[in-house]
């Protein structure tokens, strides 16, 4: 079932949150991300062998879900890049230097969108324009539509999970280090992940 049909089969146990029924009225309308509920994060292959993952704690977005044209839905993401966090302080810092994402120069990441496409069941795609290091590309982000539900302060919910893979290098991120084995430390290809809880607004 769609983002706009699906319906819970059988009433939700007293402890869990009251389903919200995802149709046209229910959920066309205009959401904030909530950041203490989201995460956005990223997969780099480290030395050839295995892979590090980070994310970004500091970050504001919106969305609009338009039940009647799901076309016509939009995101918007800001992130600041001072706020990754890999679980290493140092390896942070390198991140944040001249030799990434020269955050005093470009603090913001920001993604904005210019297509919606509804796949079928519960899939979508959503296309639209990555600014990393004052460039701005292109990316197409395939999503899974994870339900909808309003949690116990009365706030409607929907959620989506996602992910695509991008080269860093076409934003501009080169630095990289050779191995004496072969191949590079830092993999060109970087996975982009994201799990979001958006809340609708009132």
């Amino acid at each position: 079932m769609g983002i706009f049909s699906r319906k819970e089969s059988t009433p939700a146990p007293a402890s869990a949150p009251a389903a919200v029924s995802a149709d046209l009225a229910a959920l066309t309308g205009d959401y904030t991300i909530d950041p203490a509920h989201t995460t956005i994060g990223f997969v780099a292959r480290h030395a050839m062998v295995t892979n590090v993952k980070g994310s970004f704690q500091d970050f504001t977005g919106s969305l609009h879900l338009d039940g009647t044209d799901p076309a016509k839905s939009t995101a918007t993401i800001d992130v600041q890049m001072e706020s990754v966090d890999t679980g290493n302080a140092d390896r942070d810092g390198h991140l944040k230097s001249s030799d990434f994402f020269k955050t005093d120069e470009f603090p913001t990441m920001t993604f904005r969108s210019t297509k919606a496409e509804a796949l079928g069941g519960d899939d979508y795609r959503i296309t639209g324009d990555l600014s990393i290091l004052g460039e701005t590309k292109p990316i197409t982000i395939d999503l899974e539509f994870n339900g909808a539900a309003k949690d116990p302060f009365g706030n409607e919910r929907v959620g989506f999970e996602g992910k695509t893979e991008i080269l860093r290098s076409e934003w501009g991120l080169t630095w990289n280090a050779a191995l004496e084995t072969g191949g590079f430390l830092v993999s060109d290809k970087i996975k982009l992940v994201f799990d979001i809880s958006a809340i609708k607004n009132a």
